[in-house]
């Protein structure tokens, strides 16, 4: 009997050595199974950021490497950032990136349009549209389709069709040439971007306003003053139709306000929604003390910040490019310029560094495509300062 009960004591304590062993197996194999899975849930982790990364920073991943790269560039002349970005680089008339010059990072481009957006030219008023190609093509259908009554027995009349006319606007190269000294590049706190931004944008708006008033079209836009200048009851499409003050050089004297009601009305209605006035300090100067036949100024000033200023309640553009008052000076233009004049532009701007012809500072030249003509000649009127 007692050799039963130590027998049976013995298989006990083998049953629980062997569930001592086990559970001891198992409870390091849980621990490598839940270290496998924490490594594993980390590396997932690790590659959704990754994955995620360009989706949620964009402006962080695209822009600020080529902000950073075209900085140094402008600096001190070192493209090899420039070049490892790759499809940013592009020439305008040779195979070797640093001779075509690079495009202008987002950052500094955005600025640059801002300020010639904001600048007091036909850009603020007419339409603009971004074009890859050379040449931006216009169509107008200066015709309506005709129409007309019948019945149901009476034969259908022809009716006159409608005439389609193709204005072609080129691009053209409009350049600047910013230049700053070395030692003022190489100054750290010195913010070359926004240095170079700015001395670009007054330079090419001020290029700009001035040929899409007067531009004759040869290597330039081509301004409204180009066009010649009939009277608006012998109108005819190709030029701008014009009302006569009454007196050469000047106003009436009798009724110098009626001048202004006789050009308003001179457009046609469907562009009369949509119309401004155009012209120089000089000649808002003289327009402004205007009164009706009721004593009121036919000139309003509105209080709200960026409205213009109202003329028989159209928005009065102040362009000092336009002609002032003047023997047969076509000094106000009232028009629909969102129909009647079309700038065309290519959407980049490229900067070329020149360290050599202007030692000791090193040149910027910078380029942009931009071209501009009448894409409308009956939604824009002239007032002319002539007796007829």
């Amino acid at each position: 009997m007692h050799d039963i009960d130590c027998k049976s004591a013995a298989k006990t304590t083998d049953v629980k050595a062997a569930m001592t062993g086990f559970l001891s197996e198992f409870k390091n194999f849980q621990t490598d199974i839940q270290t496998r899975l924490m490594e594993q849930e980390s590396r997932l982790t690790m590659m959704q950021t990754k994955s995620a990364r360009p989706a949620l920073s964009a402006a962080a991943e695209v822009e600020v490497p080529h902000q950073k790269a075209f900085a140094a560039y402008l600096r001190s002349g070192d493209d090899d950032g420039l070049r490892a970005l790759g499809v940013e680089e592009k020439g305008m008339s040779t195979q070797v990136s640093a001779e075509g010059g690079y495009l202008v990072d987002p950052q500094t481009s955005a600025t640059v349009q801002s300020v010639l957006l904001g600048a007091a030219s036909l850009r603020s008023i007419a339409n603009v549209v971004n074009v890859e190609a050379s040449a931006f093509d216009v169509l107008v259908d200066h015709n309506d389709t005709g129409a007309g009554w019948s019945d149901e027995t009476a034969n259908a009349s022809e009716t006159g069709a409608p005439q389609l006319e193709r204005i072609s606007i080129p691009l053209h190269e409009l350049s600047a040439m910013p230049k700053a000294s070395q030692r003022l590049l190489d100054d750290s706190a010195f913010d070359v971007e926004g240095w170079l931004a700015g001395r670009i944008a007054d330079k090419f708006a001020r290029a700009e306003s001035v040929s899409f008033i007067a531009g004759d079209g040869v290597g330039k836009p081509r301004g409204i003053m180009s066009y010649a200048n009939v009277a608006n009851d012998v109108w005819a499409w190709g030029s701008l139709g014009y009302v006569a003050t009454g007196t050469d050089g000047d106003f009436s004297i009798a009724d110098p306000a009626d001048a202004i009601v006789d050009l308003v009305y001179s457009l046609g209605a469907q562009y009369r929604a949509n119309a401004s006035f155009v012209m120089n300090s000089k000649t808002a100067g003289a327009v402004r003390k205007m009164k009706d036949a009721d004593g009121r100024f036919l000139w309003s000033d509105t209080l709200a910040a960026g409205e213009p200023a109202r003329l028989m309640g159209y928005p009065v553009l102040i362009c000092e490019d336009m002609p002032d008052i003047a023997l047969d000076a076509t000094a106000i233009a009232f028009g629909d310029f969102a129909n009647g004049y079309t700038i065309a532009e290519r959407p980049d701007m490229r900067i070329l560094r020149d360290p050599f012809s202007a030692k000791p500072n090193v040149q910027f030249f910078a380029t942009k495509r931009v071209g501009g003509d009448v894409s409308d000649f009956a939604a824009i009127k002239l007032l002319k300062f002539a007796a007829n």
